[in-house]
């Protein structure tokens, strides 16, 4: 089941991104940093939605509008509990998310992403999800570490 985070899941949520194995302990600060934020409801601009069962939080999506755009949205962060991979999850959240941008007007979906080896597989679903690869920026977060830009139209 996909819903809206609650209160209880940001712990979760927290832990999951640490234990995911490919963000750094910055990464996983600023996970927890826009949860605590999102917590402010919708005007925070940050909104989390979470695969669930019963009441464990298999993977989680957080995306909001891009400022200064009419209908544009940001995908900022996408995780899959390691035990849960493989399983549909991550494309579930991505058409939930889908779904929910367009429900708020939205037109148009943009994902950054790392260009390591650690992130084939998120790569990978975006395209399998029919993003498309818009860019390439060489060395953004680090040397030898280039961002990858993808898009999608979703209304």
């Amino acid at each position: 089941m996909i819903e809206p985070a609650r209160e209880a899941d940001g712990a979760q949520i927290v832990a999951m991104t640490a234990r995911a194995g490919v963000f750094t302990q910055e990464e996983v600060d600023c996970v927890r940093e826009l949860w605590e934020e999102s917590r402010r409801g919708e005007e925070s601009g940050y909104l989390f939605l979470v695969a669930r069962e019963d009441e464990a939080v298999l993977g989680y999506a957080c995306f909001g509008p891009r400022s200064l755009t009419q209908g544009t949205f940001d995908l900022y962060w996408i995780a899959v509990d390691p035990e849960a991979q493989g399983k549909g999850i991550g494309s579930a959240l991505m058409a939930r998310t889908e779904e929910e941008v367009r429900r708020r007007g939205g037109r148009l979906v943009i994902v950054e992403t790392s260009g390591t080896p650690a992130y084939t597989p998120a790569r990978r679903l975006y395209t399998s999800c029919g993003y498309k690869a818009e860019a390439v920026i060489r060395d953004f977060y680090t040397p030898g570490d280039d961002l990858h830009l993808f898009s999608k139209h979703v209304a």
